[in-house]
């Protein structure tokens, strides 16, 4: 936009009507742009979060269990190299395999070695078996152990933790894509499942995930998938006193024997059949306790926002139709809200409730319980989290590439994750694409003097100590053992 006194200055604030603009400090003549500094790295957080990745032993294990096929040729060639290439793309937002090549830009060369091309990563994706896959969620694994050892990921783990259980459907595009079926919400799309382990005062970290076919239903796979993540987040640093928390898609007696087998709490949503439905009928009125939400919670049923509702518990046997040793004695807790579903202009004739209930062996008072079970929910930031980068697609028609796939994004997540940590007590519970956007995707100009290398930033970043406390621990020596 041009200004009426033709001059150029290097900012303008202007008040136009009453309102503050922000506008181009110099004519358009004036600018214009050239792609010729090859100084120049759009991503310079990328330095401490793969020195991080390094140090959580991320190349290592991807060298030592990750095996592809001899038919896949040169394409399964150092699985390190390419693994590690797909991970550094993802961290800085790509979400297709052609945007990996985003780590090739600029002068990032001169900070990273043995970066490959889309091209190769697309290759080596879909060389993968199922084999190949759960490999590289075994690295995914042996990574997210390594960085509990480097940095405070699960802090308080040791006093108590959660394991949240969830499936998502991923809607995708195309005739194309392997296993791509319609399923219960009428999607066309892959299903995969997502656990993850938090506590009180750490934000939740992926603990694993598994693909399935569109059409799976939810609970396919669950009891194995849920005894592999309690192993994960108790070799990560959970304590004996982990809770289990899921929706009613895993109301099963594999899943919850699953969970005593291996000493762990569960917290289970049912369904209202009809033994759950006599049950609740059976609570006396003076056993519901009104409780108010300190936040209100949105209410799917209702399509409101509810603040206050009671609840109450009672002794249930789950899987009573079973044989009578594989019954199991829990605690029924139930809450009640008001169904506000009336009319305008129209009385309401006698108080009706809705009912949501779960199941629980958790030994905490009634109010925590509920409470607990509630912030299951958190689980779902975690879905945002990656639909909004590396899971925004699943980009390969080949179903065993798109596993892989959903593998390194976990990896990427986890890793952004424990960059947090390091940074700041605020980046600590920050969401990833503010992680990203505050101490990943800086420019940064690279400087070269006596055999060193030294990144010139940008001038008051407003998080220049986050930034900095995060490149000094990733960078200082390892602690002696």
């Amino acid at each position: 936009m041009r200004w009426e006194d033709g001059t150029c200055r290097r900012f303008h604030l202007i008040q136009a009507e009453g309102i503050y603009q922000v506008r181009a400090s110099h004519t358009a003549a004036a600018v214009s742009v050239r792609f010729d500094e090859p100084n120049l790295v759009s991503c310079a957080g990328l330095v401490p979060l793969m020195r991080l990745a390094e140090r959580a032993g991320l190349h290592e294990a991807a060298d030592r269990l990750v095996r592809l096929p001899e038919s896949v040729g040169s394409a399964g060639a150092n699985p390190a190299a390419k693994i590690s290439s797909i991970v550094a793309g993802m961290i800085v937002g790509a979400d297709s395999i052609d945007d990996l090549g985003v780590v090739r830009h600029g002068a990032l060369p001169e900070l990273f070695s043995g970066a490959r091309a889309p091209s190769t990563l697309g290759t080596f994706l879909r060389g993968f078996s199922w084999g190949n896959v759960r490999q590289l969620d075994a690295v995914a694994r042996h990574t997210l152990v390594g960085l509990a050892q480097v940095a405070p990921l699960l802090a308080g783990a040791e006093t108590y933790a959660f394991l949240d259980v969830d499936s998502t459907i991923k809607q995708v595009y195309g005739y194309a894509k392997q296993a791509a079926e319609y399923g219960y919400t009428r999607v066309r799309g892959l299903h995969p499942l997502l656990a993850t382990v938090s506590t009180p005062i750490a934000a939740p970290v992926i603990v694993g995930t598994r693909l399935r076919r569109g059409a799976a239903g939810s609970a396919k796979g669950a009891a194995s998938f849920v005894a592999e993540a309690i192993s994960t987040a108790r070799a990560a640093g959970a304590s004996d006193r982990l809770l289990a928390r899921m929706d009613s898609a895993f109301y099963s007696h594999a899943v919850v024997t699953t969970c005593i087998r291996h000493n762990v709490r569960f917290s289970i949503t049912v369904r209202q059949h009809r033994s759950i439905r006599r049950a609740i009928a059976a609570i006396d009125e003076q056993a519901w306790t009104p409780i108010r939400y300190p936040n209100a919670i949105y209410d799917e049923a209702s399509g409101r926002w509810i603040s206050d509702a009671e609840i109450a518990e009672t002794d249930y046997l789950a899987f009573a139709s079973r044989r009578r040793d594989q019954r199991i004695p829990v605690r029924l807790i139930v809450r009640r809200v008001k169904d506000k579903n009336v009319p305008d202009g129209q009385g309401e004739l006698f108080c009706a409730w809705r009912y949501h209930a779960f199941i629980t062996d958790s030994p905490v008072e009634l109010i925590q319980a509920d409470q607990h079970h509630r912030e299951h929910a958190i689980i779902e930031q975690v879905n945002a989290d990656l639909y909004d980068s590396a899971l925004a697609h699943l980009p390969s028609g080949v179903f065993t590439a798109n596993a892989a796939w959903l593998a390194c994004a976990a990896i990427a997540h986890n890793l952004a994750r424990a960059a947090g940590t390091l940074a700041s007590r605020y980046h600590a519970k920050a969401r990833t694409g503010t992680i990203r956007r505050h101490l990943i995707n800086i420019p940064a100009r690279i400087a070269r003097r006596a055999r060193r290398l030294t990144l010139h930033m940008p001038a008051r970043w407003p998080h220049t100590d986050a930034f900095h406390e995060l490149f000094t621990t990733t960078h200082a020596p390892p602690a002696a053992a």
